[in-house]
């Protein structure tokens, strides 16, 4: 058998990408510190995106634009723009898609790339690294960072650990180098380490990714479990294996394309929301769009769940329940009526700042058991040309009388991807 050859994969990052794609578009920003905040006037506005000059004042994501102004006042403001966003993010994927096939997204702003058979057209990984880094910034003004390394973990952490920190956005990790490079880091460097299981690893004598990496795995395994009192043994392996670099999954460009186990939608409301009329209001509102996406993809569900959340996250109230409905559907009645059921059986009514409602154990909508009194394709039909409707001209063409309502937040949402403005 002759030698295997050795992956060559990339992992693509674009720097402050919602930040870059607003300066790109307004060039009298190029020298001053930009952020792109969710909507200001709704929740004090969060920290999508800083440049690095905002950065450089000490600016963060995920901070308030409260937090963002004390430390730098003249600070550009931009409410973002989702859908341009993501138009940039495909045109960077179709820039990438020149160099090799297998181009699996990770993020809207990262991206693997595997190139391991095309060095004989395109020359060397750095030569690679390099061509895609110019054409990028050439054709969209995006700045990319490349993580270079023989599998996805490792590129990624070449990318985070060294090439975001380096002059030429660039950095190669071969095998051979983890032992000095990755070994040597503190151990809440390692990919998939927040700062919980930093403590907890630190606590077990596991100072370093090295430290991790070099204790055998069925001691690792034994720390763990005397640990945490449970058996944890999938977790120990999670973490060896990642500290090790081992990683043999193939960068798939369909990765994102197998059918879905699950289909859900979440919204977080704009303020406290109590009375249970309120809240029938959203449940409603997130079953429809749950509906809507499984009949455009030919699904039916037999298992309903719902979940909520207060706002003070260090308190946490809720639940996230599920039961199994009499028979799969997709019809919003039917599902609304199941989901409100199993609201009022597990809601404490405490105040409500987060909804979410999900379908599972899905189906083909084709193959299903009738019953007597069966009306889903009566129902199928008159949502089905609904969904139409919608499709061609937008959610808020046909709306529901509560959506109107002061509860109702489909209009709102309309505007917007992900909860921010296209």
């Amino acid at each position: 058998m002759g030698k295997s050859v050795q992956r060559v994969i990339m992992l693509a990052d674009c720097q402050s990408f919602y930040a870059s794609v607003e300066k790109t578009a307004n060039p009298q920003y190029a020298n001053k510190p930009l952020v792109v905040v969710g909507d200001p006037e709704r929740r004090s506005g969060i920290i999508l995106a800083a440049c690095p000059l905002a950065k450089k004042f000490g600016v963060t994501t995920a901070e308030t634009l409260r937090e963002a102004m004390a430390k730098c006042p003249e600070l550009i403001v931009i409410k973002p723009r989702m859908q341009q966003y993501i138009d940039v993010s495909m045109q960077i994927s179709e820039i990438y898609r020149a160099y090799s096939d297998l181009v699996e997204p990770y993020s809207i702003d990262e991206q693997f790339i595997d190139v391991t058979g095309s060095e004989k057209l395109f020359g060397s990984p750095l030569t690679i690294a390099q061509a895609i880094q110019e054409q990028v910034r050439n054709d969209t003004g995006i700045y990319t960072r490349l993580g270079i390394s023989y599998s996805k973990v490792t590129a990624k952490m070449a990318c985070d650990l060294w090439a975001k920190k380096n002059d030429s956005g660039m950095f190669v990790l071969p095998k051979e180098d983890l032992p000095e490079k990755l070994w040597t880091q503190p151990v809440n460097k390692l990919f998939m380490v927040g700062s919980r299981m930093t403590a907890h690893f630190t606590a077990m004598g596991l100072a370093t990714v090295g430290d991790l990496a070099q204790t055998p795995l069925a001691v690792l395994k034994q720390m763990m479990r005397k640990k945490f009192n449970k058996n944890c043994d999938i977790d120990a392996e999670l973490y060896w294996r990642l500290a090790n670099g081992i990683d043999d999954s193939p960068v798939s460009p369909y990765t994102h394309e197998a059918p879905p186990k699950s289909v859900g939608h979440q919204m977080t409301l704009p303020r406290d929301y109590r009375k249970l009329e309120e809240l029938k209001v959203v449940l409603l509102e997130l079953t429809e769009l749950v509906c809507q996406r499984c009949r455009s993809m030919g699904f039916m569900g037999f298992v309903v769940s719902v979940g909520c959340q207060g706002a003070d996250f260090d308190r946490p109230t809720g639940f996230y329940r599920q039961m199994k409905m009499a028979e799969p559907t997709n019809v919003t009645n039917q599902v609304y009526e199941a989901a409100v059921k199993l609201f009022r059986k597990h809601w404490e009514g405490v105040p409500v700042r987060k909804v979410a409602v999900g379908l599972s154990q899905l189906s083909s909508e084709e193959e299903y058991q009738l019953s007597l009194f069966d009306e889903r394709d009566r129902f199928r039909v008159l949502e089905k040309t609904t969904d139409a409707l919608k499709q061609k001209y937008g959610n808020t063409v046909i709306m529901r009388a509560v959506s109107v309502s002061p509860a109702g937040q489909a209009k709102d949402r309309a505007g917007k991807i992900g909860g921010h403005y296209k």
